[in-house]
């Protein structure tokens, strides 16, 4: 997370982050009795059906990502970490581990749900140690005193307790994911008693998933045992490990398959009579695991990751995808010359987008199947995104759209275009990751505006700067190259510049704010505009440009804001998939000389507009903050709270003429904006009624690691050096609202501390 200083405290980071047993488990649950749920990890938001997504009906495949790396919890403070950025490809993702019980962390959980994407756990038993622990899943934990049936009988068979569902089911509650990958590589041996005990375990985990998380809950079970207990991967869907899918949400296959076995397990269960099912099991049920690695994967895994999912084929034969192991982009070449951040990030993107490059070629593996395997040809290079299809986030009306384009890690923090924080060695917080930008990469679809001409597009190119940004630590520059053109209008030409797919609701008004700023040798004049991304949709969005609050203000860094209105006047069934972006037009002295431009992008969000001008808008506040020391008390180091609340704003004059009067006197906003994290400041004082002002403090950090709501440790690692010989500080908690708006300090709070 952006925090000052380096080897910072363990209080910093999640509660608890993973279990290594099943008694490990009981004993936090025994003292975590009623814990309270982590209210600073952002809720599940699902995406809606939107018209325009290019999916195959409701039948195609979808794509789940495993991220095992290193062992995971591998996410530093204080350094560039391994991140993902591809959500809008993604369905489900799952945080793996060999642990016992993997907890997502916090911020990885958040970044997943601000784009719609279901995050699980891991329950793992492997090696022979495990076997115990896999027993004790079945029957719960024993009590030490002496116990038993009270009358034998011949037909007893192994029972099946619900404490570790409901335990489990709690415990995702209570972090705030979405279910749990069931992984059992160990044999059964208590043969078919035993797999058919897991099945109903199994059963009882969902049914407990379900009912305390909620009907978007998911157990996906990975193709290990089969039904006689013996360890033995299929690599597909069969009689032998079908009984444990069943009562699962999803089959993860391992990927160690033949070419024709995609094919023959979509055959196998569209055989299958489910007439007496409730829930009837689809293809896109079904996971078929490819390693990136490449460790007997079909296609050799790595840039040869398309030849394995061309046979899984998930837009039309409508299998899903498992990728495992997918940081193999960073973990195969961090240790080489050379190698950085914006290496990998090119490398990564290439992998999952496609080469910036129109026509660059990108070399594939080389590979050969498996003896017995027959060769198939496969073509040129094929990146990920282009087998699932592209979401938006969430309904900015369910969830407020916002981006400051981080891809999670930085090397500044950025507060309204002032830079508060500059680190040599970089940061990580998932928490902090907001969508890149899904229709900039792996490079703009530049289109004329109003219209079409006869003279050449600009071409233009997207990367991230970790330089400048106006929240955060990064923004977006996209660079546009003009060519020289004879037409006689083209001393002025306009572009359309999409940026970010979203999922509106036609007839509903909303609100979007850019914030931005442009270099060049040219005249260029930006706009905000929005446009539907449906094929044959005939109706335009009706926009309205909106005086901006920042509007007619110089705003630090040379930024400034575009806000407008916006509303498509048309009833439909569905969202309709749209394209937020910038209208751009260029003056030039000489239309015939070739010319180059930049546009920063700093931050773009969307929100729903009240139902009318006459609701009253509600405005979130910081109310009050108190700080609890550490105990024994060792300078200023401590836990920092604060509460938030609401503010209506200036009382109206109440005009009613008549007790029968059907106008209401005010009519409350009901769509309540609230935080996506804290600033925390602290200045130093003399503590006897010296002035002090929040412009003069100093950034500490920002939470959001750790997932509570409203907190922040205070280690003494993030306090700068003028506060060792302060007599008092006063600490400064700053709301940055989900809408992308950094609070006035007058709607913040302070608590003093003195030395003790």
């Amino acid at each position: 997370m952006p925090i000052r200083g380096i080897n910072h405290s363990s209080f910093v980071s999640d509660e608890t982050p993973y279990f290594k047993s099943l008694a490990d488990l009981d004993e936090w649950c025994a003292k975590s009795l009623g814990a309270k749920k982590l209210r600073g990890v952002l809720p599940y938001t699902p995406r809606n059906a939107t018209e325009g997504v290019n999916v195959q009906g409701d039948s195609g495949g979808k794509l789940l990502v495993c991220h095992d790396y290193k062992g995971g919890y591998t996410e530093s403070l204080t350094a560039p970490s391994y991140t993902f950025n591809f959500w809008a490809h993604c369905d489900t993702f799952v945080y793996f581990a060999h642990h016992r019980v993997t907890i997502p962390p916090s911020g990885w959980i958040t970044a997943a749900h601000r784009h719609g994407v279901k995050m699980l756990g891991t329950l793992i038993f492997e090696h022979a140690e495990s076997e115990a622990d896999c027993l004790r899943l079945l029957v719960g934990p024993l009590p030490k005193s002496p116990s038993g049936p009270a009358r034998s009988s011949p037909n007893m068979t192994l029972p099946v307790s619900p404490h570790y569902a409901r335990v489990l089911a709690d415990l995702a509650y209570q972090r705030g994911f979405d279910g749990y990958l069931l992984n059992i590589e160990i044999p059964l041996r208590g043969g078919v008693e035993q797999t058919r005990a897991v099945t109903l375990w199994i059963a009882l985990l969902e049914r407990e998933l379900k009912r305390t998380v909620g009907e978007h809950a998911h157990v996906i079970w990975y193709d290990s045992v089969i039904v006689d207990g013996r360890l033995a991967w299929q690599d597909r869907l069969n009689s032998i490990n079908l009984p444990f899918f069943l009562p699962s949400t999803a089959f993860f296959s391992n990927y160690t398959w033949r070419s024709h076995y995609p094919n023959a397990t979509a055959q196998y269960l569209l055989s299958l009579d489910q007439s007496l099912s409730s829930r009837p099991k689809q293809l896109q049920d079904l996971f078929i695991g490819v390693d990136v690695w490449g460790r007997g994967s079909h296609g050799g895994g790595g840039f040869g990751l398309y030849k394995a999912i061309s046979h899984i084929d998930p837009k039309f034969l409508g299998l899903s995808v498992a990728l495992f192991g997918h940081a193999w982009t960073w973990e195969s070449e961090q240790d080489k010359p050379g190698w950085s951040w914006k290496s990998w990030w090119d490398y990564e993107r290439k992998l999952w987008l496609g080469p910036a490059k129109k026509d660059e070629v990108v070399p594939v593996p080389d590979w050969s199947p498996r003896e017995g395997e027959p060769a198939c040809e496969h073509g040129a290079f094929v990146p990920i995104a282009e087998f699932f299809p592209r979401h938006p986030p969430p309904n900015p009306a369910d969830l407020p759209f916002f981006t400051s384009f981080s891809p999670g890690v930085g090397w500044a923090w950025f507060v309204r275009g002032t830079r508060v924080l500059q680190t040599d060695h970089g940061w990580t917080d998932l928490d902090k990751t907001t969508s890149i930008g899904d229709l900039v990469f792996p490079r703009p679809a530049l289109a004329w505006e109003g219209g079409d001409r006869e003279d050449a597009l600009p071409e233009a190119t997207s990367e991230l700067s970790m330089d400048d940004a106006w929240l955060g630590g990064s923004s977006l520059v996209v660079s546009v190259a003009a060519p020289g053109s004879e037409a006689e209008d083209a001393f002025f030409r306009c572009v359309w510049l999409p940026i970010q797919s979203l999922s509106i609701t036609p007839g509903k008004s909303y609100r979007m704010s850019v914030v931005l700023k442009t270099s060049g040798p040219v005249d260029i004049d930006v706009g905000a505009s929005i446009k539907a991304l449906v094929p044959g949709l005939s109706a335009e969005f009706e926009i309205s440009h909106v005086s901006a609050p920042s509007e007619g203000a110089a705003l630090p860094g040379g930024w400034s804001e575009v806000t407008l209105d916006f509303k498509l006047p048309i009833q439909r069934d569905l969202d309709l998939l749209s394209a937020a972006g910038l209208v751009v037009g260029f003056a030039c002295e000489d239309p015939t000389e070739p010319v180059e431009f930049t546009i920063h992008v700093g931050a773009l969000s969307v929100y729903p507009n009240p139902s009318s001008h006459e609701h009253t808008v509600v405005e979130p506040k910081v109310i009050w903050a108190d700080v609890v020391r550490d105990a024994p008390a060792s300078g200023f180091t401590g836990v920092l709270t604060w509460g938030t609340g609401m503010s209506l704003g200036p009382v109206p004059t109440i005009s009613l003429t008549s007790p029968e009067d059907t106008r209401p006197c005010w009519v409350l906003d009901d769509a309540i904006p609230g935080f996506l994290y804290f600033n925390i400041y602290v200045a130093s004082h003399t503590g006897q009624g010296s002035a002090v002002v929040p412009e003069q403090a100093t950034f500490i950090g920002t939470t959001g690691l750790d997932g509570r709501e409203n907190r922040f440790y205070i280690d003494p690692a993030c306090l700068p050096p003028e506060v060792s010989s302060a007599q008092a500080v006063r600490l400064y908690v700053q709301g940055v609202t989900d809408r992308g708006r950094v609070l006035e300090w007058e709607d913040c709070a302070f608590i003093d501390m003195r030395r003790s």
